[in-house]
């Protein structure tokens, strides 16, 4: 069983060191013979740019110091969104009074794009960074709380029925019994969040900003720098897929159990 695990894992790292050497000769060769090469540079020009831009500045920082930017904005308005996404979801979907009070706002806020906010968020917080950690929390906190309801709502009532039989009282069917039955579905709508909001720093920086990845793209815009947009693209690529390993392995760890049964 070990074994096969492994053998697994290889051939999923394999395939993966394929399709993106696929990609790169691909790339390369439309760069090269077709009309694309005057358009934008070949991926070896954007690979080099990349790790020189580790410690050569852009702006006022390298690239590192841009994601860092970046990443601190998502950590705490993420963090924020997932507190009371996860508290606001459970108690809708565990209690039909206060999912009567507030599920009608919540579904008039839920289908408009994060982005959309950016004028609003200029006028209620400024330029600073209030608007950036605006925007992100409601990008985190509306999947975070749908995932949580639906998880909350959809657990099995027998489960709740005899913890009730048993003595339980409301509060400790809440915490026994309902939380623990949504931290699967809870963690499935982290993870998505996890993108959504990392999608949404970038388009924030591009509004206004001084630093972060997204700044980074825009100012090489502005300046007709290709290789420089395309390194930022790369490293929200490269950082995007690795908050979602990240958020896999913890789901991993912390949901072993819903895993082995």
């Amino acid at each position: 069983m070990k074994g096969s695990k492994f053998k697994d894992m290889y051939l999923s790292f394999f395939a993966a060191v394929i399709s993106i050497v696929v990609f790169i000769i691909i790339w390369q060769l439309a760069v090269s013979f077709s009309e694309l090469g005057k358009l934008m540079p070949g991926p070896f020009t954007v690979i080099y740019e990349f790790f020189y831009t580790l410690v050569k500045p852009i702006g006022k920082y390298s690239i590192i110091g841009h994601v860092a930017w970046s990443l601190s904005r998502v950590l705490i308005a993420y963090v924020v969104a997932a507190i009371l996404g996860i508290t606001l979801g459970v108690l809708m979907g565990w209690n039909r009074y206060i999912c009567a009070v507030f599920d009608p706002i919540y579904q008039l806020i839920r289908p408009i794009p994060p982005i959309a906010w950016i004028p609003i968020a200029i006028l209620w917080f400024g330029l600073g960074e209030l608007s950036k950690y605006f925007l992100i929390f409601l990008a985190a906190f509306n999947t975070i709380t749908l995932n949580a309801y639906y998880g909350a709502k959809n657990v099995d009532k027998t489960l709740i029925g005899a913890s009730k039989m048993l003595g339980a009282n409301e509060i400790q069917t809440l915490f026994t019994v309902v939380l623990p039955s949504s931290v699967p579905v809870i963690f499935a709508g982290l993870q998505v969040a996890v993108s959504v909001s990392w999608a949404t720093v970038v388009g924030a920086e591009m509004v206004r900003s001084s630093e972060g990845a997204g700044w980074v793209i825009i100012n090489g815009q502005e300046t007709n720098n290709t290789t420089q947009i395309l390194v930022g693209i790369m490293a929200i690529g490269i950082v995007g897929y690795i908050l979602a390993i990240i958020m896999r392995k913890v789901e991993d760890k912390l949901c072993s159990w819903n895993k082995n049964s």
